[in-house]
């Protein structure tokens, strides 16, 4: 795996240092400014070259990888656990590539991350309201639906029995 990184890296260009030890920490800080798990970020850290997004394996979260990480300018980005949340995570990165990427070539890595940040703080400012409507969504719509007379058709408002008299049954 640190190979296969290592190559990658390779073909990145060199890392541009940011003006301070503040300004290194603060660019890697932003990255995990709304994770509801932060790392323990080092003391010292390298100028900030590539985000990795990758799964939570047990291997992946090692002290001793992560710290590999850090050094080589490296944050490590884990996707949720809950796969449902991860087709929807994949949503949203097709829509904000697409809203800032739409008709534009980036020249550099740091143009294409401001571009990806303006467009979700765009985004922010009037967020898209999505539904989860996966499988189990559905089996909690359907124990809440009110079937009629045992056939397929049903209301979400229960409905008032009568008796054959054409009163109200007690409820």
């Amino acid at each position: 795996m640190k190979e296969q990184l290592t190559d990658i890296l390779s073909t990145l260009p060199p890392a541009s240092a940011p003006v301070s030890a503040e300004a290194t920490r603060s660019q890697w800080q932003r990255w995990q400014a709304q994770l509801q798990v932060r790392i323990t970020l080092p003391a010292v850290l390298p100028p900030l070259r590539m985000l990795l997004v990758w799964d939570n394996l047990a291997g992946h979260k090692t002290p001793e990888m992560v710290l590999w990480l850090f050094a080589q300018g490296v944050m490590p980005l884990y996707t949720p656990l809950s796969g449902s949340w991860l087709n929807m995570a994949e949503a949203v990165q097709r829509i904000l590539k697409r809203r800032a990427l739409e008709g534009h070539h980036p020249q550099s890595w740091m143009e294409l991350m401001e571009w990806l940040e303006a467009t979700a703080q765009g985004w922010n400012q009037q967020p898209t309201p999505f539904i989860w409507n996966g499988r189990r969504a559905e089996r909690r719509r359907r124990a809440k639906l009110h079937r009629c007379s045992g056939s397929a058709a049903g209301t979400f408002r229960k409905l008032q029995r009568y008796h054959k008299n054409g009163s109200p049954s007690p409820k």
